[in-house]
């Protein structure tokens, strides 16, 4: 019972066997993923099984290697799954004295600009299917159906100012913790 999938109410599965395709359909839009095991539906449509036969021909390499496939592709299912039904988010942490996110001009929405310590600020133009705003100055939210790009676009944004480890001064996620150094004695 491994490699199982329980399928909720609201989500629908189509699987093309020929081209070895699974397309999800829920209620924030539709999906698909190439897969490269077959699958099969049992009980009504309502739980899925990956089994061991591939789609193609496979080197002897990878047919050791079919349990690992196996576990991604049930991943793969499962993140499909919960990118079409629930709303995913990333919060990000701005720390420092007079590090924040400035307010944008609404005639460009996708632009954010970054107060950081430097000369200067910093602009970043936002992916268009992705939700950046702050409620405080210091706060970041990243929302999205898509969780492989919500993780980059926040990696991206901490990239600008990756916390030190003197004074935990920089960009951290909201769950980070960081282990501050032990500066110079006198």
């Amino acid at each position: 019972m491994k490699n199982l999938i329980k399928i909720p109410n609201h989500v629908t599965l189509i699987y093309m066997k020929e081209k070895n395709i699974l397309t999800a359909i829920g209620p924030l839009g539709k999906k698909s993923i190439k897969l490269k095991v077959k699958i099969l539906f049992l009980k009504d449509n309502k739980i899925i099984k990956i089994s061991s036969s591939t789609t193609s021909k496979m080197s002897n390499k990878d047919k050791k290697n079919l349990k690992a496939i196996k576990g991604t592709t049930k991943a793969a299912i499962k993140c499909l799954i919960i990118e079409i039904t629930t709303l995913l988010y990333q919060k990000l942490k701005i720390i420092g004295v007079g590090y924040r996110v400035l307010e944008s001009d609404k005639s460009n929405q996708d632009l954010i600009s970054l107060k950081l310590g430097y000369s200067h600020q910093i602009y970043y133009k936002k992916l268009k299917n992705l939700n950046i705003f702050c409620l405080k100055l210091t706060k970041l939210f990243i929302f999205g159906n898509s969780f492989q790009e919500i993780r980059s676009e926040a990696s991206i944004i901490r990239s600008f100012k990756k916390p030190e480890p003197y004074k935990g001064k920089g960009i951290i996620y909201e769950y980070e913790k960081i282990k501050l150094k032990e500066g110079k004695k006198v």
